[in-house]
């Protein structure tokens, strides 16, 4: 999975920064992401990985897209094509988001709580996990009634773990040191 991160990185970097360039990041996190749900269909794959000549690979891949991907967006495919990288398309989009997401000071983070937040405690949470990350917050929220009671935050590479579960854990933890 690293592997295909760091391969992906260039195309994922070139791409953010066309689209800055041209005011378009919008329009191309849409024809990646199609783009990368159209390299994970089964059929997709089989048809890419029993084909020999990248120009046919490429001549598929965009006519499959269609109107999705717009002139610039198909010689994106065309050079993932020539370098056999279609693959790692998927990764390609996910970095793309990131570096969107970094540009426009958004962070997306998840919170999964053991029972469903009100409207008043996510606006209050969005509001002070604002303040702590000095970005926009977009929360992903998910129900885990395994927390017992709390919640279960996660941005990035940072986790808070206030849940009875994760207390209980950590005092495990410590009787057993």
């Amino acid at each position: 999975m690293a592997e295909q991160r760091t391969i992906a990185r260039p195309y994922a970097k070139a791409a953010f920064e066309f689209a800055v360039e041209h005011k378009a990041i919008d329009k191309w996190g849409d024809m990646l992401g199609f783009a990368s749900v159209v390299v994970q269909e089964p059929q997709m794959k089989e048809i890419l990985s029993n084909a020999d000549k990248t120009q046919l690979m490429a001549d598929i891949f965009v006519n499959v897209c269609g109107d999705a991907l717009d002139g610039h967006g198909q010689n994106l495919i065309r050079v993932m094509a020539e370098n056999k990288r279609l693959g790692v398309l998927p990764s390609v989009c996910e970095q793309f988001m990131e570096f969107r997401s970094e540009y426009q000071k958004e962070i997306v983070v998840q919170v999964e709580s053991a029972a469903e937040l009100s409207q008043s405690q996510l606006q209050e949470l969005s509001s002070a996990l604002e303040k702590r990350f000095a970005r926009n917050v977009q929360l992903e929220c998910s129900v885990n009634s395994d927390l017992i009671a709390g919640m279960v935050i996660t941005a990035g590479d940072t986790v808070i773990d206030s849940s009875v579960k994760g207390q209980l854990a950590k005092l495990s933890d410590t009787l057993k040191a």
